[in-house]
């Protein structure tokens, strides 16, 4: 894809995608785990001797969730990786409860890969700051952005891509570079701060207290809570039950 306006010299291909991902590579993470940390305190070591999950389990997993009591639920990891723009990964970490590594602009050369946001992107924002709601754009307003993407990703991976030929280092080159373009980590996080991360990063009708997250990331949210559903369907029907409630 060109990377400049008509009557600019195109110097270096590159490429868009409007897709955020987190996939999960690796868990350690059950329902089972809850309840047996849970019933430690009373059973002692014949807590590890359960092996399935009983009515009265399940109950107890609602108990806790309902009561706020979630240090049971730190028990759990899950290890996911992550592909976004670099915008989107300063949200991320934000949330100091789980363990990141990321890629490095100081060791590798950085791809001309960029985050451009999807026709479905909404692209006004109307109302104040905390009372505000994001509206479709226009067919111009869209055509607009696309164009406006392609032109100052594509002017600064050319001067990345100068500077390095040029033999200034990677940590020095990279400055110009601008947040949209993607990057990639892994995310190592507890059941617990996995809930929290969920609900301050989706927008649902039925959380007590309700979010206003950044399109980009709530992508990332939503991958995750998949995944989080999936292993431990007991407790993530609990969270949703009582209010989407991460403390």
């Amino acid at each position: 894809m060109a990377s400049t306006r008509e009557g600019e010299e195109k110097l270096t291909d590159i490429t868009f995608s409007s897709e955020i991902k987190a996939e999960l590579v690796d868990s350690m993470a059950s329902d089972l785990r809850v309840v047996q940390a849970a019933r430690v305190s009373t059973a002692g070591e014949r807590a590890n001797d359960k092996t399935e999950l009983t009515e009265r389990d399940k109950g107890l997993i609602k108990y806790l969730l309902r009561e706020r009591h979630m240090s049971p639920t730190e028990h759990n990891y899950f290890t996911f990786f992550v592909k976004a723009p670099i915008f989107v990964m300063r949200e991320l970490m934000r949330h100091r409860i789980a363990s990141y590594n990321e890629e490095s602009g100081r060791y590798r050369e950085l791809k001309p890969e960029f985050y451009r946001p999807g026709n479905d992107r909404k692209l006004v924002q109307i109302g104040k700051p905390g009372h505000y709601e994001f509206i479709d754009g226009t067919q111009k307003q869209h055509a607009m952005t696309e164009d406006a993407y392609l032109h100052a990703c594509g002017m600064a991976y050319d001067t990345y891509q100068d500077m390095l030929q040029s033999g200034i280092a990677r940590e020095v080159a990279r400055g110009v570079l601008p947040v949209t373009l993607f990057s990639s980590c892994y995310v190592t996080i507890n059941a617990r701060s996995l809930m929290n991360v969920i609900s301050l990063r989706r927008n649902v009708p039925e959380s007590t207290y309700p979010s206003y997250p950044q399109r980009e990331i709530e992508f990332v949210a939503e991958d995750m809570e998949k995944a989080f559903a999936e292993k431990m369907p007991i407790t993530h029907a609990a969270f949703v039950e009582f209010g989407r409630v991460a403390l």
